[in-house]
């Protein structure tokens, strides 16, 4: 069987479901393919922190940008999505790392972003299980969290609604030339193919600069009032977004159940999907320093995921040079729930006109290849 589209996605986590979503929002014919469970893979396995970053000013643009798409979107959003403005409070442990709370204050104010510097007291009155010592923290009001999986569920089934096919549990064998074909035999044909794989799309583009990240994410039971803001330490920066090394950091978000979501961990070169209890427990470890309290929670689930990581920590979206009709969403390590929207808003503008929200330059694939021949 062969069916004529303008668009195919490939992977119907929450990149390629917000991909689906834009194309057939601007009046593209769209196809939808997903071997596994929508909003499965990575999406299942993150946290679901709407934040701003800013690792570099094209990753400061990209979660910007997509933050405040987000937040024209929750209105929207149903409630198993579990969407809420808790904020970001980014901790610090001294007076060496409170410097750091004021030039992400002044960075984050250049681009609109409003954020409070809050001392030691304030700290303790905004989170009061947190360890006394701490020096204080930056406060980002408009960071958010929701709950991955659903947020994937509604943009695919607002993408069917407005007219695109799902093929669920068929896996894309090989994709390119214009052409997808599917583990049945039937071939999707469309002058655009999307994708949108995560960690696993250098499956379909060989020689792909993304490797897989190994995250581990521990849940406990409910403690309603427990923890209010998403914490996160300052050293995060540092240490969980290392490009070389195993790295644990103090990563806490409350959940609208009441329960508290443990973070964060990250291994390069484990392709083993169990839980590494050394892991964990060094996780437990490091919240311990900063929420002393939150070792006596009782966990109810720990369980892995895998990112997919990039050489310079920004995702690849647009078009893969080898292929004209082939166009890549992928990369987006740990802020692939972030940037979705944003992911979706500026390769689809791309697509039709040229014309984007954010310039695309800093995440198009052909950055690599620029970078390699410059060696």
């Amino acid at each position: 069987m062969s069916e004529d589209w303008d668009v195919v996605v490939a992977g119907a986590g929450i990149v390629g479901a917000a991909c689906a979503n834009e194309c057939v929002s601007r009046g593209l014919r769209t196809a939808i393919v997903e071997a596994g469970e929508i909003g499965g893979g990575a999406t299942a396995a993150g946290m679901g922190h709407i934040v701003v970053m800013d690792d570099s000013p094209a990753q400061l643009a990209l979660t910007s940008y997509s933050q405040g798409l987000w937040r024209e979107l929750a209105s929207r959003l149903p409630a198993s999505v579990e969407y809420e403005s808790c904020g970001t409070l980014w901790v610090a442990s001294d007076d060496e790392e409170m410097k750091e709370v004021h030039r992400k204050r002044a960075l984050y104010a250049t681009v609109g972003i409003a954020s409070e510097v809050l001392d030691s007291r304030a700290l303790s009155e905004a989170e009061p299980h947190l360890s006394p010592a701490l020096a204080g923290a930056l406060l980002v009001p408009s960071d958010g969290v929701l709950y991955p999986p659903c947020a994937a569920e509604f943009l695919v089934r607002e993408a069917v609604r407005l007219g695109a096919k799902l093929y669920s549990q068929f896996k894309v064998i090989s994709a390119g030339n214009g052409l997808v074909r599917l583990n049945d035999g039937t071939e999707l044909r469309a002058p655009r193919i999307i994708n949108a794989l995560g960690s696993e799309a250098s499956t379909l583009v060989p020689d792909l600069p993304i490797r897989k990240r190994k995250g581990h994410l521990v849940i406990t039971d409910r403690y309603p009032g427990f923890v209010h803001h998403q914490l996160v330490e300052l050293g995060y920066l540092k240490s969980a977004h290392s490009i070389a090394t195993d790295s644990v950091a103090f990563n806490v978000q409350p959940r609208k159940t009441g329960q508290v979501l443990l973070g964060s961990s990250r291994q390069f070169g484990a392709e083993d999907s169990t839980v590494d209890y050394s892991m964990v427990a060094a996780m437990i470890d490091r919240a311990r320093a900063f929420m002393p309290e939150i070792g006596t929670l009782s966990a109810i689930r720990i369980w892995t995921g895998f990112r997919a990581a990039t050489p310079d920590k920004l995702p690849q979206i647009g078009p893969w040079q080898e292929d004209p009709t082939l166009f890549l969403a992928a990369g987006h390590e740990g802020l692939g729930i972030t940037t979705s929207l944003g992911t979706a808003k500026v390769l689809v503008d791309y697509l039709m006109d040229g014309e984007t929200g954010i310039p695309i330059d800093p995440y198009l694939p052909a950055r690599f290849v620029r970078s390699e021949a410059h060696a």
